[in-house]
């Protein structure tokens, strides 16, 4: 593998980045202007794996010519079988392009889920070892890697576009952050309960409103306190819908990125519960990192009683994500890190050179 080809040796700040998802469904997206506007439309929002892509202005593939193409260092998203995967890795390592590999899926139920496949497991480290580093998306997804960096998703919190606060006086309820019922780890029924105990007004997206109205009525909910989204909404409709309550509550211990942690910073709010990466970043006082069911409910109830605490943990939380997960943060990380790269990699072919 070769690395001299895309030498980052321009600032920190002129670097930009491919994101290659080979033979997935999202389409191609230019972010050079950044992280756009939310009315927008058509386009994935500028989170996730596509923030990456955002942050550095960048570009977002599913096509591999169309990032051999582009000439940028890749990080390239370990999808499916792997297979497609590696099929890639081998096209842009052979036109000289530094590449990094990251697992798109990083809950570790979802990497448990990937991995528990001997051929999968086998194919996975074959591409590790190929690829010139790994990213991670969580602390605990390095690990499964053996080398590589955790870089957090960003968000585009300095961007007053994306800036989905209102006072706190038009502010009411609870948002349930998790849907996904068949998910053990994501704890949907613990954080429906925990909601039904704080006597507020609940908002829970459910494709299956039936199932959650009863289930509400059988935990001794006030039906009028229950409303129910039934289909999944553009992202600046979504954002919406959790701006306009108090709280973002969740219980969830899959150690994901953290997205509901993410949207709730967009909305300015505080968000309990939780155990992703931007969690524990950006809400370290409020996460479910390390805590119970008991403590997550007392941190609730103190946010919709304590007016001084709320203001705190809003404020906390954007402190840290301004420094931590934003996107100036996270380019410049991006970019040393595929410095770093490049230089292992030349040093690496020097060696091999000389003996």
């Amino acid at each position: 593998m070769t690395a001299t080809a895309t030498t980052l040796s321009r600032p920190a700040d002129s670097f930009r980045l491919t994101v290659l998802n080979p033979g997935g469904r999202d389409p191609e997206q230019d972010f050079s202007a950044g992280a756009g506007s939310p009315n927008d439309g058509g386009g994935h929002a500028p989170v996730s794996f596509h923030g990456y892509a955002a942050c550095t202005r960048g570009v977002f593939h599913r096509k591999t010519q169309a990032a051999v193409a582009e000439g940028l260092p890749v990080l390239l998203l370990l999808r499916g079988d792997f297979r497609e995967t590696r099929r890639a890795l081998g096209k842009l390592q052979e036109r000289g392009l530094t590449v990094a590999v990251a697992l798109k899926e990083t809950g570790l139920h979802q990497i448990t889920r990937q991995l528990s496949d001997p051929k999968r497991a086998t194919l996975f480290r074959e591409i590790v070892r190929a690829a010139d580093g790994a990213i991670a998306a969580t602390p605990e997804a390095v690990e499964f890697f053996g080398k590589g960096k955790f870089i957090p998703t960003p968000y585009p919190v300095a961007d007053e576009r994306w800036d989905f606060s209102r006072p706190v006086a038009e502010r009411a309820g609870v948002f349930i952050g998790t849907r996904e019922w068949n998910v053990p780890s994501r704890n949907h029924l613990a954080a429906l309960t925990l909601g039904q105990e704080l006597g507020e007004g609940i908002t829970v997206f459910d494709r299956n409103p039936r199932r959650s109205r009863k289930l509400w009525k059988s935990l001794g909910g006030d039906e009028r306190l229950l409303r129910l989204l039934p289909k999944r909404l553009p992202y600046r409709d979504y954002l919406a819908e959790i701006e306009r309550h108090k709280i973002v509550l969740q219980a969830d211990r899959s150690a994901v990125p953290g997205q509901v942690a993410g949207d709730a910073l967009l909305c300015r709010l505080p968000c309990v519960g939780g155990d992703g990466a931007i969690d524990r970043i950006c809400f370290s006082r409020t996460c479910g990192f390390g805590r119970s069911l008991g403590e997550l409910r007392e941190s609730a109830e103190r946010l919709l009683r304590d007016p001084n605490f709320y203001a705190e943990i809003v404020a906390e939380s954007q402190r840290e994500a301004l420094a931590r997960i934003g996107f100036e943060v996270v380019a410049m990380q991006l970019a040393e890190f595929f410095e770093r790269s490049v230089e292992r990699s030349a040093l690496s072919e020097r060696l091999s050179n000389m003996r």
